[in-house]
């Protein structure tokens, strides 16, 4: 098992001190940040890299997204510690671990079934609990809904019906949506059982939303 060396978590700091010039403000988010070890989701020869503000590739077409990403999108939601959250995109597992800090209530989905069973294993050996599934994360997970908070973790090209559905009233949906190239992150409020408030933000760059209400199916 790795380890979190004092030289870590100082590099851990000045991140997030970086995040807190670029304007993230929600001190759980921040905390969070600081919390989970960037560098376990790394190669050896890559630890130099995991508290750089940037993406870097994780195998299987992907990424894990840059810091500043994860904390605009988790600060959007307005996390509380009872929210029941759904995740899209499970990835390397990084964006859940933040989660996980701010909430147990935590269920993720993964389309690609190489990053699925690989980020099991790594909740595993951390003794992390969120509600793990493989699966089609464009269409939600109905079964378990309704949910507090829903973020997406890869570029959709329309905002998918079944995740609207999902969302409980006065829940929160982040998700950035757009072409393949950019996307406009949009916080999706359900202020009643047919009413959604829409606002939009920066632009971003994803991997694309795969899946029946995402960009079909490339598997």
């Amino acid at each position: 098992m790795e380890a979190d060396l004092y030289k870590h978590k100082g590099m851990r700091r000045a991140l997030v001190q970086h995040l807190r010039q670029k304007g993230i403000r929600d001190e759980r988010v921040l905390a969070a940040i600081d919390a989970v070890p960037r560098h376990f989701f790394f190669e050896k020869a890559f630890v130099e890299q995991a508290y750089q503000d940037k993406a870097f590739p994780i195998g299987e077409g992907q990424t894990i997204s840059q810091p500043y990403t994860v904390a605009f999108q988790t600060e959007l939601l307005r996390l509380r510690p009872t929210d029941k959250v759904l995740e899209i995109g499970t990835g390397s597992g990084y964006q859940c671990c933040v989660l996980l800090q701010i909430t147990p209530h935590v269920y993720t989905i993964e389309y690609n079934k190489p990053l699925y069973d690989k980020a099991r294993r790594f909740f595993a050996k951390y003794g992390l609990k969120p509600h793990t599934f493989h699966g089609d994360g464009s269409e939600g997970l109905p079964q378990h809904a309704p949910f507090n908070k829903i973020i997406v973790t890869a570029g959709a090209p329309i905002v998918p019906r079944s995740l609207l559905k999902q969302l409980a009233v006065g829940g929160i949906l982040v998700i950035p949506v757009g072409d393949e190239n950019s996307q406009k992150m949009l916080r999706i409020t359900r202020v009643s059982e047919d009413e959604f408030e829409r606002e939009e933000f920066d632009d971003f760059k994803f991997v694309p939303l795969l899946g029946r209400e995402g960009w079909g199916s490339e598997q």
